[in-house]
Formats: C-alpha cells, sequence, structure tokens
C-alpha cells in the first residue's frame, strides 16, 4: 500500500471540515464514533493510496450482464480470490485515512466498505441474501451485518453502519455516495467493476447514478406512475427531500425514460434483498 503526494487544491478545506463536524455533532449517533471520527478519521491531508489489488479483484468477479445489472460471482470469488481480497483489506487497515485528501478519502471510505462487505458474504456463502448473517445486529433494517463492530482503523471500531452513516454520509454530504456503497443485494445500486480512486471517484459514482436510475430495480415507471427504490424512501432527505427526487432522476435519466418520470407520479418504493449474484 503506497502513499503518494497529490494536488493540495484537493485537500479539505477548513470550512469542509467544520461544516462535517457540525453535521456530524447534530446527528443522533453515539458520541464516541462521531467524535472519533471527526478527530482521527477526516481526510486533512494530500495522500493517495494504491487500490490496483482491489481493481483486479472486481474486474475479475463482478459481471456486468449488458443491461445495466451487475452481478458477482461469489462461487469463484470464494475459491480463488478471498485470501487477495483478506489482504486488501489488512493493507487499508495501515492506511491512516487523515493523512488522505477529500477526494482520496470518500474513494477510501467506499472501498473498504464493498471490499468488506464482500468479506462478510464471501465467509458465509452460499446465503440467499445478506441479511441471513445476521452478526447481532441489522440497524436501520433489522437483521444483518450492518450493526457489528467488524474493523479498526485509526484507532477507531467501526461497523459498516458507522462508515456508511457516520462517516460518509455527513463527511462528504455527496448523494451520489449511495451509489458507490454496495450492500451485496439485487436491488442496490451496482457495485462498480472498478475500484474507485480520488481521481475516479466522481465520474464513477455518477455513472452509478445513470446505470441504477435508468435501471428497473431503480426507477420504474408503467401506465404513469413510478414504482422507485427504498433507498429513494430511506435517504430521502440526501437527495433533497421527496421533492428533490424527481429532479435528481432526471438529472441522470435517459431521454426516453426522463420523459416518463417527468409526467409520472411518485405511486411507492420497493427493495429485494436477494443476493446480487450470478
Amino acid at each position: 500500500m503506497t502513499l503518494t503526494k497529490i494536488p493540495a487544491a484537493e485537500i479539505f478545506s477548513r470550512r469542509q471540515l467544520l461544516t462535517a463536524a457540525a453535521v456530524l455533532a447534530a446527528a443522533p449517533v453515539l458520541p464516541d464514533v462521531a467524535q472519533a471520527a471527526m478527530r482521527r478519521l477526516a481526510p486533512r491531508g494530500s495522500a493517495s493510496v494504491d487500490h490496483s489489488a482491489f481493481d483486479r479483484l472486481l474486474r475479475a468477479y463482478v459481471v456486468p450482464d449488458g443491461h445495466g445489472y451487475n452481478a458477482v460471482n461469489y462461487r469463484r470469488f470464494r475459491a480463488e480470490g478471498l485470501d487477495a481480497l483478506r489482504g486488501y483489506i489488512a493493507a487499508l487497515g495501515k492506511v491512516a485515512p487523515s493523512s488522505l485528501s477529500g477526494a482520496e478519502a470518500h474513494a477510501f471510505w467506499i472501498n473498504l466498505y464493498n471490499a468488506k462487505t464482500l468479506e462478510v458474504v464471501l465467509d458465509h456463502y452460499p446465503v440467499g441474501s445478506i441479511r441471513e448473517i445476521d452478526l447481532g445486529g441489522g440497524g436501520l433494517f433489522g437483521r444483518g451485518p450492518w450493526s457489528r463492530k467488524l474493523l479498526s482503523v485509526e484507532g477507531v471500531g467501526l461497523s459498516l453502519d458507522d462508515i456508511e452513516h457516520e462517516i460518509v454520509r455527513p463527511l462528504f454530504g455527496d448523494p451520489l455516495s449511495h451509489y458507490g456503497l454496495n450492500c451485496a443485494s439485487y436491488s442496490c445500486p451496482n457495485l462498480a467493476t472498478r475500484a474507485y480512486s480520488g481521481r475516479n471517484v466522481s465520474a464513477l459514482l455518477a455513472q452509478g447514478a445513470a446505470d441504477y436510475i435508468n435501471h428497473q430495480r431503480g426507477v420504474a415507471v408503467s401506465r404513469g406512475r413510478i414504482t422507485a427504490s427504498k433507498i429513494y424512501s430511506w435517504y430521502a432527505g440526501d437527495f433533497g427531500g421527496r421533492r428533490g427526487l424527481k429532479p435528481h432522476w432526471l438529472a441522470f435519466a435517459e431521454p426516453v425514460h426522463a420523459q416518463q418520470i417527468e409526467t409520472a407520479s411518485i405511486g411507492g418504493y420497493r427493495y429485494d434483498w436477494q443476493l446480487n449474484e450470478i
């Protein structure tokens, strides 16, 4: 795992850090997690991380179906790539995300979340759904692996929920993060076929948004009614509230789909927790 310098312009500004701190301070979270995350984990450096090991694994075991959906070959991954995945996660554990630039930290946390989620699934595979992997708390979803402290980063014990809700969402304030964090389920936005990096994170998240919004599991329109993913119900506030959903979708929808969305009403939400496997 190598650290290299990148332009100082990408370092988080003092104003960004103070804004993120205020968001975290106002959030209903455990004080130790929120305070430690801001104090120890907020990006304030100019370093970057080499994610090529994870990139190779994603290229090998994430398979696009040609119609906007990426599936994972968990059987092959478990047989051939699990040791390499563990090695990558261990290498990330030696990185200080506080030393990273803002963009590199965004990529770091998304990759760490996705890699650890893959490891959890592979450790228990075969399973029909990640919700069958009950490690003592499912957070928002009642049961699953999300609330268990599975990682330690710069001395801070973290769960998958902590990474998503106490670090990525409040720290970076980017609704497109939802298109990067993958929960190993059919209705989740795609697990990308590339690892995120400081240089590609913005473009890959935008591509993930377009892929999801233009797929039926993201935003489906039938007979003038929209059935959207529950992500847009659970996290509506991140997208500007219910009134912000259509403008968000229209920013990424293909022309025909955009016309359908524009004239339709939101009828409901759905989510399929089936494992995102081939």
